[in-house]
């Protein structure tokens, strides 16, 4: 789900939240080492989210944010902000060239430079986080 997350919408922030839960406490957090990635530039988009990127001169960066059941990956536009959410059943995440990752949902992805130890870290407890919570699936019965 792509949308516009720049104004306090009841409703937009309780799909998100049906979607992907809601936010960690402080304690979780903590516990975790924190949930929000360092600033990733952004290096290929799927269309629409290009569209949005084409808008103004600015560098293409996005963030990352944990969620119970998923991510929100977060960018701007003009001044407006917007969110990739994504549920963790949905997201696929690809390591492709040397430095570059692929988060996809559906017919979105964003491509992403990880050209630093600490946004592979962040990469790698995404995927933990996700293995680990992951329901468990028939055949591991």
């Amino acid at each position: 789900m792509l949308t516009n997350v720049s104004y306090n919408n009841k409703a937009i922030t309780r799909k998100i939240d049906d979607q992907v839960g809601k936010p960690f406490t402080l304690k979780e957090r903590w516990a975790m080492g924190g949930i929000g990635s360092p600033k990733l530039v952004i290096t290929a988009t799927s269309v629409e989210i290009q569209n949005l990127l084409i808008l103004d001169n600015n560098r293409d960066v996005c963030n990352i944010e944990m969620r119970p059941k998923g991510i929100i990956v977060g960018f701007r536009s003009l001044l407006e902000s917007y969110a990739l959410v994504i549920p963790y059943y949905k997201l696929s995440m690809y390591k492709g060239e040397a430095s570059v990752y692929s988060i996809y949902r559906d017919n979105h992805f964003i491509k992403v430079e990880s050209d630093t130890k600490a946004v592979q870290k962040f990469f790698k407890k995404i995927l933990a986080y996700k293995a680990d919570n992951a329901p468990t699936s028939i055949e591991d019965l």
